[in-house]
C-alpha cells in the first residue's frame, strides 16, 4: 500500500510542478497575494487629508488647529479662502474632512461662552468617518479639560475636583493596530483559497487529459487515491504557510506566540478538510471549468462567514448556525489563538473538535463518492 501511495505521490508532484508557471501559482502567488492585502486591508486611519476654513484667525483659532494637527491624525491639506471652495473639495474628495471655526471663536472663548466650531466629513466611508469623528471629540474634550483646568486655577478653585478615572489596556494588541488581526487572517484565507482552487482541479484533470484510464487499471483503492491526491497539496500548503508566516514577520512584526509545532499539527486537520472538500467538488465535475466555477461558489460565502471581515455573532442567528459547517471560521479561531493570545488545547478545544469533525466528515464523503470510474 505504502509503495502505491509513493508512486502516486510521485506522478502528482511531477504532474503539479513541471511547469514552471504552475510553481509560481503553487508558492508564490498565496505569498504575493498576502503581502499586498496586509498592506492594503487596515483599519488604521492616520493622515486624514484636512481642509481647514478659519474665519476667526485669532490665537485660540491657531491653538485648536494645533492641537488637531499635531497629533498625526490630520494633515492639512487645504486652506480654501471662500466657503464655496469647500464643496468642490468634497465633491473631489480631495479632502475628508473640514474644520471650520466661525467669526468669534476666540472671542467667545475668551469671555468663557460655549465656543463652536464646524466638523464636515465625507461620509460616503462612514466607518473612516465615525473614526475621524472619534478623535476629533477626544482632541476636544482634552482641550476643553485643559482650558477648564486653567480656568479654576484662575479664580482660586482647585483644578482637580474629586473625579472617577478609566484606566484603559487592550490584550494581545496594545496598540489596536489592525495588523495583527488582519494578517494571520489573510494567511488562512490563501491556505484555503489555494488548497481549495488546486485539489479541485486534481481529478478532474484526469478526466480531460486521459490519463484516468490509466489510473483505473492500476491496483489502486479508493482511499490511497484520496491519500495519493490530498498529501501533495498538503505539503505545498504547509510550504506556502511557513512562507508567509516568515513574511508576516519580516515585515510585519507578526510572531508566533503560542506553540508551532501545535499550530502546524491543527494546519494540517485544516488543509485535510479543504482537501475533502475539494475532491467532492472535482469528482462531481465534468470539466477544470466546471471545478473552478463550483469552487468559487464555495469560496465567497466560506471567507465572507468567517469571521475574517464581520463579526460572527453580529449574524442572524439562521446565518451563525450555518456556519457551524464552515472550516475557515475554526482555524481562523485557532490561528488567533496560537498567533496572537499563546492559547493551547485547553482553550481551542472546541474549535479543534469542529475542524477536526468537518474534515473527517468531507474525507469520509470524498472517499465514498469517488468511484474509479470515466462517471
Amino acid at each position: 500500500m505504502l509503495r502505491r501511495i509513493y508512486r502516486m505521490l510521485i506522478k502528482e508532484f511531477l504532474q503539479m510542478l513541471r511547469d514552471p508557471r504552475m510553481r509560481v501559482i503553487v508558492f508564490g502567488v498565496p505569498v504575493i497575494q498576502m503581502t499586498i492585502m496586509a498592506f492594503a486591508l487596515t483599519t488604521d486611519v492616520t493622515s486624514i487629508r484636512t481642509a481647514v476654513y478659519d474665519m476667526d484667525k485669532s490665537p485660540a483659532s491657531r491653538e485648536l488647529l494645533r492641537r488637531f494637527t499635531s497629533g498625526g491624525y490630520f494633515q492639512v491639506v487645504a486652506t480654501p479662502a471662500v466657503e464655496s471652495e469647500l464643496t468642490a473639495l468634497l465633491d473631489r474628495a480631495s479632502v475628508r474632512i473640514v474644520l471650520k471655526i466661525p467669526a468669534g471663536f476666540g472671542d467667545h472663548l475668551s469671555a468663557g461662552r460655549t465656543a463652536a466650531f464646524q466638523l464636515i466629513t465625507d461620509g460616503t466611508d462612514s466607518n473612516s468617518s465615525a473614526i475621524a469623528l472619534g478623535y476629533a471629540s477626544m482632541i476636544v474634550d482634552a482641550y476643553n479639560h485643559e482650558k477648564r483646568a486653567l480656568r479654576l486655577d484662575r479664580q482660586g478653585v482647585s483644578p482637580q475636583p474629586a473625579q472617577i478615572g478609566t484606566a484603559a489596556r487592550a490584550w494581545f494588541n496594545v496598540n489596536q493596530e489592525s495588523r495583527f488581526y488582519y494578517v494571520p487572517s489573510l494567511i488562512a484565507t490563501m491556505l484555503f483559497i489555494f488548497s481549495l482552487l488546486l485539489t479541485s482541479i486534481g481529478i478532474v484533470r484526469e478526466k480531460e487529459v486521459g490519463t484516468i484510464e490509466q489510473v483505473m487499471v492500476t491496483p489502486l483503492r479508493g482511499i490511497e487515491l484520496i491519500l495519493g491526491k490530498t498529501i501533495p497539496y498538503m505539503i505545498t500548503g504547509y510550504i506556502s504557510m511557513s512562507i508567509m508566516l516568515i513574511v508576516a514577520y519580516l515585515l510585519f512584526d507578526i510572531e508566533v506566540k503560542g506553540s508551532l509545532p501545535l499550530l502546524y499539527l491543527l494546519t494540517g486537520i485544516f488543509l485535510l478538510g479543504n482537501m475533502g472538500l475539494a475532491l467532492i467538488i472535482s469528482g462531481s465535475a465534468s470539466t477544470q471549468q466546471q471545478a473552478l466555477l463550483t469552487s468559487f461558489l464555495v469560496l465567497m460565502p466560506s471567507v465572507m462567514l468567517s469571521g475574517f471581515l464581520f463579526p460572527i455573532a453580529n449574524m442572524p442567528d439562521p446565518v451563525r448556525w450555518a456556519t457551524v459547517f464552515n472550516p475557515m471560521r475554526w482555524y481562523l479561531e485557532i490561528l488567533r489563538g496560537i498567533v496572537m493570545k499563546d492559547i493551547g488545547l485547553a482553550i481551542l478545544w472546541p474549535s479543534i473538535a469542529a475542524q477536526s469533525g468537518l474534515a473527517l466528515g468531507f474525507l469520509t464523503i470524498a472517499a465514498g463518492r469517488f468511484r474509479k470510474t470515466l462517471g
